[in-house]
């Protein structure tokens, strides 16, 4: 047709893409570190209200399991497969060239909000993202397997890796570095900002597409470490925890019964021999072990005190929970709280330690109305049947990454049959669900990390629970039942072999080693770094720790002297940090916060093209030794040093910048976001490994230190 006026020339009007009418707004919530004896919704000591109101209009999913660690778990759910088939057999910075525990979830397996995204819903991923492989997390790129554009949502807003400082944060906005709004001075918290961020993006998509659902995976920083818990918060707790965890134990063990979320005959556990009786700690142990120091609610911002989700504790003010979810109109809330294996003694409650690694980390489930497979009987009713973080229901999707892709749901029918068989791994710690009946082993505790593991896996001793009659798994059935254990130890084996948990990987310290572990470095031993580089956090650079290393700059200095940082890694915490002072070059080294080693120049530099450099001569002989400080101007000593003790693994997560302290200040020398350098940086290069020392290493200390950060 020539004419558009022509009645031929009609077409079909462009319809947006949209999921079937009655498709629910979906609201996940993933916490770290909550056991099941936390919350007060699960009969635990920290409050949380909102929890407990959700919990009563929905369900409560008493044997939700996670994987007991951190990236397995977070992988598992955004993938709807277990952790291995997705690549994540471990924490990323233990990324092996293995199928199972590469980190690099496959084309094959489409990510849920991928498939809900290409079905109409809008996505969107606010706080932790620890899924990403550790060498694709610099400003380099590739961006593919970042939450956005590669993990299927079309909005990030959030921090890499385990941890981040809640004050200082590492903020992503898609792929683009941003600044925290204010500093903890003027009010700023992570908690509220991710918060405050959510809302406003539900609140535009409910504003320009009201008919276009949902799906929002909100995780907070807390309540993982570094446990940044405003004073005020932590003062409502005081005197809840003077007896100690046995007696805090026992009294959330007798509310879980009176609330019906463990059965009423379940046996209590003995405190593992691992595990210190609280009344044997040092009298001088103990004020600081009473001490509350879960993450409460951070204090809100004067001009938006709006919540959403806190890790414990929501706004008093009357109306908020209500408020709230007029403003949320969410209707499906998933909060599931992934522990990561060994850190917290309490909230491993019913199993014993060991045995809840070796089953996977049994959590509190809850979901708020309306939920399809919600007992009508009552709406706060305990749901038993067994869950996990990867379970994708029975329906599957087509995606463009091939095959079938299955699409992460709640079983719609009250009748719907429940899982049969589940296995486990983590850290070589074993077991397998079927039908009720739980075969588990343990092979390393993992927070006993010095000297390696000396059992075979042939020669691990396996125990065998029935969860129909033993719901706390406190007796061993495996000398009654043989027969029963074999059978399930083969069917261990077979589903090992079908999602990639094979071989199994007991190595310590090789796995901290990228170059031993077969995933690849950003950088080798010597790296140049230019003005404007920075959102470098301490992967993307040289590694200088148990090592001799050395930081070389040439510098333009102008008529009447300079002043600012050079280059600086880490933050007020710990970390180190090049810089003018008055002119004069000075290094310091920030232990931790504990200490802080100053080599300072007697003379300011003078005016002109310089060479600045610091060379730093490890002492040898181990992880974390000390070492000597040499300064130097245009290869001249002018000031010397020496650092007793470095930190071996790393400082943590914030930003290294050309140029500025961009964060929490190394030192205070000079002042938060007031430390650029007046001179000009050309380049400046860094240098590891000079010498033999760096091959001296401990290879348990190593290994223990990784997971101690973990």
């Amino acid at each position: 047709m020539y004419d558009a006026k022509d009645p031929d020339a009609t077409f079909p009007p462009i319809a947006p893409l949209r999921p079937p009418a009655g498709a629910p707004n979906v609201l996940i919530v993933l916490l770290d570190d909550v056991g099941f004896g936390a919350t007060s919704a699960f009969g635990g000591p920290v409050h949380t209200p909102t929890a407990e109101r959700l919990a009563a209009g929905g369900l409560k999913y008493t044997r939700f399991h996670t994987t007991a660690l951190c990236s397995p778990t977070r992988a598992a759910l955004i993938g709807g497969r277990n952790h291995h088939t997705v690549g994540m057999g471990a924490i990323t910075e233990f990324a092996t060239s293995a199928p199972g525990y590469n980190s690099m979830r496959p084309n094959t397996c489409a990510a849920l909000p991928e498939i809900l995204k290409l079905n109409g819903y809008a996505t969107a991923h606010i706080g932790k993202c620890h899924e990403v492989p550790v060498w694709e997390t610099s400003p380099a790129g590739p961006y593919d397997r970042w939450p956005s554009p590669g993990n299927g949502f079309e909005y990030f807003y959030g921090f890499f890796g385990g941890e981040t400082d809640q004050y200082y944060p590492t903020l992503h906005e898609g792929i683009t570095r941003v600044e925290p709004w204010g500093t903890p001075e003027e009010g700023y918290h992570l908690t509220p900002d991710l918060t405050d961020k959510a809302i406003a993006w539900i609140g535009q998509q409910k504003s320009l597409a009201p008919d276009k659902p949902f799906f929002l995976y909100f995780a907070p920083g807390a309540t993982h470490a570094p446990h940044h818990v405003p004073k005020a918060w932590a003062d409502k707790y005081a005197g809840d925890f003077d007896d100690g965890w046995d007696a805090l134990r026992e009294r959330t063990f007798a509310r879980q019964k009176e609330l019906g979320v463990i059965p009423p005959d379940a046996e209590l556990t003995a405190r593992h021999e691992e595990i210190p009786a609280f009344d044997a700690m040092p009298e001088n142990l103990k004020p600081a072990l009473r001490r509350p120091h879960h993450t409460q609610q951070p204090r809100p911002r004067a001009r938006d005190r709006r919540v959403l989700q806190r890790a414990a504790g929501q706004d008093r003010r009357p109306g908020v929970d209500a408020a709230l979810r007029r403003r949320l109109g969410a209707r499906h809330v998933h909060p599931v709280p992934v522990d990561q294996a060994g850190r917290v003694a309490l909230g491993r409650h019913p199993q014993r330690h060991d045995r809840a690694l070796a089953e996977g980390h049994r959590g509190p489930g809850r979901a708020a109305p309306p939920v399809h497979a919600r007992d009508r009987r009552g709406a706060d009713r305990a749901r038993g049947r067994r869950a996990a973080a990867a379970d994708a229901g029975q329906r599957h999707h087509a995606a463009p990454a091939g095959g079938r892709q299955p699409a992460l749901q709640l079983r719609r029918r009250r009748r719907a049959r429940a899982p049969r068989t589940q296995y486990f791994e983590m850290m070589c710690n074993r077991g397998v669900y079927h039908k009720g009946w739980s075969a588990v082993t343990k092979h390393r505790t993992p927070w006993i990390t010095t000297g390696e593991v000396a059992i075979g896996f042939d020669d691990d001793v396996w125990e065998l629970y029935d969860g129909a009659s033993d719901w706390t798994q406190a007796h061993d059935l495996s000398r009654a039942h043989p027969d029963k254990l074999h059978e399930l130890q083969r069917l261990f084996l077979i589903e090992a072999t079908r999602h990639d948990v094979l071989p199994l990987d007991d190595r310590g310290f090789e796995r901290v080693l990228s170059d031993v572990a077969g995933r690849p470095t950003l950088v080798g031993d010597k790296q140049t770094l230019l003005p404007g580089m920075g959102g470098l956090l301490e992967q993307h650079v040289v590694n200088w720790r148990n090592r001799s290393w050395s930081l070389t700059t040439l510098v333009d200095i102008p008529e009447g002297g300079a002043e600012g940082v050079i280059l600086n890694l880490g933050g007020h915490s710990g970390g180190w940090s090049l810089y003018l002072k008055d002119g004069a070059p000075t290094f310091c080294y920030n232990l931790f916060g504990l200490h802080r080693t100053y080599v300072r120049a007697a003379q300011p530099a003078p005016a002109g093209e310089h060479q600045v450099r610091v060379e730093f001569a490890y002492d040898g002989g181990g992880i974390g030794k000390g070492g000597a400080v040499t300064l130097l101007v245009d290869g001249e000593p002018v000031a010397t040093g020496r650092v007793d003790r470095t930190e071996p693994i790393g400082f943590g997560y914030e930003y290294t910048d050309v140029g500025r302290d961009a964060q929490s200040p190394v030192t205070s020398d000079y002042a938060t976001g007031e430390n650029d350098f007046t001179g000009a940086i050309r380049w400046i290069e860094l240098e590891g490994g000079q010498d033999s020392h760096d091959h001296l290493l401990d290879p348990a200390q190593v290994f223990h230190a990784a997971m101690a950060k973990q």
